[in-house]
């Protein structure tokens, strides 16, 4: 069921439930994050590893700080510079914050959304809302109310309308659980951006342990293959379907194509990633052919989630 009305979202929340909610990147499927009975549901409805932590979701710096031990001043820094907004910080959780959460770890991930519905729900439950996205665990991310109900059918909880996400993939993770920070995952705050605040950063290998939300190898993959390709490839056989940032030519060779920004712009291809990638999905392609995008600024977590979607087809 979708709704319009703050009111039954916050209810059902205090009861314990379900309840997918908008942010600025993707729908997310939220409970109690201090709640261990409730996020057990999320876990059991995404069908998600139980080792894999969740983000929480938070109202205010205060409200962060007051569920870790501790919140190092370059933390600091960045939550004041980009929250609201597309940044996760690991921090050393405190009791509070049930290990279910966090996956069994003695970390927490913490970001303020910048959508006025999940700030207006979290302040009126009292409590962080644990959300990662509201989708099948592994499968494309939601940025629609209806992508919700399409990815879980009859079994979908309650749908808090909020319109399309404005950025489109997931949040930038980043830890302060060592001496120099580390982004964990690319998303929608630049690597550039965060270093203009900072200073240098280091980057978690890809073969590392899944500490942060989106490591996994395979992640945000459709049901059809997706294969990248660089541009003077040979196409293979089949029924195939595009997905490209602006690239035009050679156009009949497809079924279907998803052209994400004719200028060029990685903001609006970010926007419209996952959407395109469902249509493509829905299509009743053979093959899904993705070429990279520019290395740069929101082009990296493009490329990253290309990356992890074909990881196995």
């Amino acid at each position: 069921m979708i709704t319009k009305n703050l009111t039954d979202a916050v209810t059902q929340l205090k009861q314990g439930q379900l309840v997918a909610v908008p942010t600025e990147t993707v729908y997310g499927l939220a409970a109690n994050a201090l709640d261990a009975k409730a996020v057990a549901k999320i876990f059991a409805l995404k069908e998600r590893p139980v080792d894999h932590p969740l983000i929480v979701h938070v109202l205010n710096i205060e409200q962060a700080k007051s569920l870790v031990t501790s919140f190092p001043d370059k933390a600091e820094k960045l939550a004041k510079a980009f929250w609201p907004g597309p940044l996760t910080l690991v921090l050393p959780k405190n009791d509070r914050v049930p290990e279910l959460t966090t996956g069994g770890m003695q970390s927490v991930a913490l970001r303020v959304p910048n959508h006025p519905a999940p700030l207006a729900i979290i302040e009126e439950c009292g409590f962080p809302l644990a959300a990662p996205s509201a989708n099948p665990f592994g499968r494309i991310s939601p940025t629609t109310a209806l992508h919700v109900e399409q990815s879980f059918g009859a079994g979908a909880p309650l749908v808090f309308d909020g319109g399309p996400c404005q950025v489109g993939v997931e949040s930038t993770i980043i830890s302060f659980l060592d001496e120099t920070p580390c982004i964990l995952r690319l998303g929608g705050l630049a690597v550039e951006e965060i270093e203009k605040v900072i200073g240098p950063v280091a980057q978690v290998g890809k073969s590392a342990q899944s500490i942060a939300p989106g490591m996994l190898p395979q992640h945000y993959a459709p049901r059809t293959r997706l294969i990248i390709l660089e541009e003077k490839d040979p196409l293979p056989n089949g029924k195939l379907g595009l997905l490209t940032l602006n690239r035009s030519t050679n156009k009949e060779a497809f079924q279907a194509y998803e052209i994400l920004s004719p200028e060029g712009n990685l903001e609006e291809a970010a926007s419209g990633f996952y959407s395109a990638l469902r249509r493509l999905d829905e299509a009743s392609l053979d093959s899904i052919i993705a070429y990279r995008f520019p290395d740069q600024g929101l082009g990296k977590a493009l490329n990253d989630r290309l990356e992890r979607a074909s990881h196995l087809n």
